[in-house]
């Protein structure tokens, strides 16, 4: 368009020279054809390295690759190894103009690597949009979630999902700290306290990897022993990371690191900060501003920067288990971290693992643990109360605390808090005919009677109300409490002890600490609170309700939670005394007087060998509808030595349960069946890549049944 056109035009007759100049400017660039953003139809590519791999967040198994596509000049800068990225995912052969792919939706994903050349003969499309030039996916964490995708038969992106966390741009733009010079190498302090255990920092500082299973002692003396471990790693220049259970019990370490080291040397990775704050902190490790993370189960994947530590604290916690797809644990990625960064390695708790037991007998690491000396010193009285006791014991059979306990609480109230741990929270979750001790059930659908208050008992399934109940044994009209749970044993309490006060901790309202003064606190396991100066008594009962339950892991996930409850109780030394209300004879009750959780490990470890049991042998749970199981068994080509077990019915989740029913879990109401697939030692990886690929092709073939595939479950029956 020339300028007399311009001038002639009526609607510019009157304008100032100014905006006669802004007007020809904005004509003649809206004359230059440009390429149009996300199809960059017409666009010059890149003159070096024109090709992008990237990896798209389809999360599907038959797509689990990378695919290419072309890199526009304009995006050349910013298109680097590692920047999230949008693409056009979808489109066919036919849909190609000018050369380029077009069509499609538009998908997220991350860029993997530029290359001169595509594999693929036929047409690219073009990346659309690099979302952030910020680079969140390194080479290292690439591997890493590799890894855990072909050892769990899971796909790359759904790790990523777990790996990275959402974008915040607010917090991109926001620079992280200039990172802080090393920290002196600290002193042994309480590690002191252990064989090796002086030995092991002194390994750290120096920059060595020594891989350790620690058994630590009861007492709060642990979370200052890890700090002290991230202290001597930082001291010799490389990172550290630490993954604990929870929030609570990750702040106690924030703390330790806070007093031993000082604020800006370390993170804190959990889900209470918020999205913004919890990005932010992850891009400071990314960027290098810190060496040092503490967090709960989503920070295994923290990129810290030359790794020289892996630690997991109570690795037997179900908090440890990833409960999203391909549903990953704690313990076996920080396995995988500390092979592929050849750091040093530390697994560490009150209790011991199956598979804690398994590394130090392999030899692939060390005990660290306390002379026989060392921990009488620092553990509690314990003491047991079975069933002869409670035959005899007239206080038992009218109420449910057998008189040991009641004087116990009563001597413990003298001197400070008594804890009560009771397996089950609530009201009263089970009862019971009153006279023949037979199950009560609902008439309408056989579910479990339940008492969640002081009214009628509820069913437990369809959640209808059950008030002119009689027992089909013996035709008995009574109720009694089968397991009572934490809000009755309060009430009980309280009345006994009306001068008292009695506090709770349980999944509605979890206390972190409470104060030194004489009280009585009844907690679920996994939610007892710190008393300052510790607990001068501690009554465990129902013990029965935890070592009855049908799963492999019954006994040493009981003793893992006595001795949770037992180390915050005050040593024997000072008046420390623990009743456990079960039978003296059981092996984890005797583990639990003789506070040996290693030797308990060492024995399961070897029934479990002799039975062909995991972490022995390695096994894959195959769940879903029985003509969906039967059908992918029949189609996976399994390794020749897979030994397949079942299938068997799944227990029928109830109607009531179905919002908080896990992943993999059967839909309320409906019948599935679980096959377990177990093969030898060194053959795992066969197992994962058989299952991943049969998954694989029913994705592919559309088919819209769902099978679960879980490799290693942590509860098989």
């Amino acid at each position: 368009m020339s300028s007399e056109n311009s001038q002639g035009n009526g609607g510019a007759e009157g304008a100032p020279p100014e905006q006669l100049a802004f007007i020809r400017e904005s004509v003649r660039r809206a004359g230059t054809p440009r390429a149009k953003p996300r199809t960059w139809r017409g666009a010059a590519l890149a003159k070096e390295l024109p090709v992008a791999r990237v990896l798209v967040d389809k999360g599907v198994l038959h797509l689990d690759r990378y695919f290419d596509y072309a890199v526009p000049e304009e995006l050349d800068a910013d298109a680097q190894p590692g920047v999230r990225v949008r693409v056009r995912f979808g489109a066919g052969r036919h849909r190609v103009r000018e050369g380029r792919r077009e069509g499609g939706g538009l998908i997220d994903g991350f860029l993997v690597e530029r290359l001169a050349e595509s594999d693929y003969a036929g047409p690219l499309a073009a990346l659309a949009q690099v979302v952030s030039p910020e680079p969140v996916l390194s080479e290292e964490l690439l591997g890493l979630a590799r890894a855990v995708a072909d050892r769990y038969a899971g796909s790359l992106a759904d790790v990523l999902q777990l790996a990275v966390p959402p974008r915040s741009a607010r917090a991109e733009q926001r620079p992280s700290p200039a990172p802080l010079p090393p920290p002196p190498a600290p002193e042994a302090g309480s590690w002191a306290r252990y064989e090796n255990g002086a030995a092991f920092l002194a390994a750290l500082a120096s920059g060595g990897a020594p891989r350790a299973v620690w058994n630590a002692l009861p007492g709060p003396a642990w979370s200052a022993e890890l700090a002290r471990a991230v202290a001597a790693t930082l001291a010799s220049g490389r990172g550290a990371l630490v993954v604990v259970p929870d929030g609570r019990t990750a702040s106690r370490v924030d703390a330790e690191l806070t007093a031993l080291l000082g604020e800006g040397r370390h993170a804190l990775l959990t889900a209470d900060a918020g999205p913004e704050k919890r990005y932010r902190q992850w891009l400071a490790v990314r960027r290098g501003s810190v060496r040092a993370v503490v967090g709960t189960r989503a920070a295994m994947f923290a990129p810290v920067q030359d790794l020289g530590l892996v630690a997991v604290w109570d690795d037997g916690d179900d908090s440890h288990s990833e409960q999203h797809a391909p549903q990953p644990h704690t313990r076996d990625v920080l396995l995988l971290r500390a092979a592929q960064d050849k750091c040093a390695f530390l697994l560490g708790g009150w209790s011991c693992t199956v598979e804690a037991a398994q590394l130090v007998e392999s030899g692939w690491a060390r005990p660290l643990v306390a002379v026989r000396e060392q921990v009488r010193a620092a553990a509690p009285l314990v003491r047991t109360v079975g069933d002869q006791d409670l035959a005899r014991d007239e206080a038992a059979r009218a109420a449910r605390l057998p008189s040991l306990a009641w004087q116990v609480v009563r001597d413990g109230l003298r001197l400070g808090p008594v804890l009560v741990q009771v397996p089950r929270r609530g009201y009263v979750p089970r009862m019971a005919c009153a006279q023949c001790r037979a199950p009560a059930r609902c008439r309408h659908c056989a579910g479990p009677l339940e008492a969640r208050d002081a009214g009628a008992p509820r069913c437990g399934w369809c959640g209808r109300e059950e008030g002119s109940w009689h027992c089909p044994e013996c035709g008995g009209f009574r109720l009694r409490a089968q397991v009572v749970g934490a809000r009755r044993t309060a009430e009980e309490l309280g009345r006994a002890f009306p001068a008292v006060p009695v506090r709770t901790s349980g999944r509605e309202h979890v206390l972190d600490t409470v104060p030194g003064a004489p009280a009585l606190v009844v907690s679920t396991p996994g939610a007892e609170p710190v008393a300052e100066g510790g607990y001068a008594a501690a009554l465990l009962l129902d013990g029965w309700a935890m070592l009855g339950r049908p799963d492999l892991r019954a006994g040493e996930d009981a003793l893992r939670r006595w001795i949770a409850a037992s180390a915050l109780v005050r040593p024997q030394g000072d008046g420390g005394t623990v009743v456990v209300v079960a039978e003296p004879t059981l092996r984890p009750v005797q583990a639990l007087v003789r506070w040996d959780p290693v030797g308990h490990a060492v024995r399961e470890l070897a029934e479990r060998a002799e039975l062909g049991f995991p972490p022995v042998s390695r096994m894959a749970a195959v769940s879903g509808s029985p003509e969906v199981v039967t059908e992918f068994l029949q189609m996976v080509e399994l390794p020749p030595e897979a030994e397949v077990l079942g299938p068997v019915p799944l227990p029928v989740t109830p109607l009531a349960a179905s919002r908080s029913r896990r992943a993999g879990a059967p839909p309320a109401g409906e019948q599935w069946v679980r096959g377990l697939v177990r093969v030898p030692p060194g053959r795992g990886s066969a197992l994962a890549a058989a299952l991943k690929a049969a998954q694989a092709a029913r994705m592919a073939r559309g088919s819209g049944v769902a099978v679960w595939v879980r490799i290693d479950p942590p509860d098989i029956g």
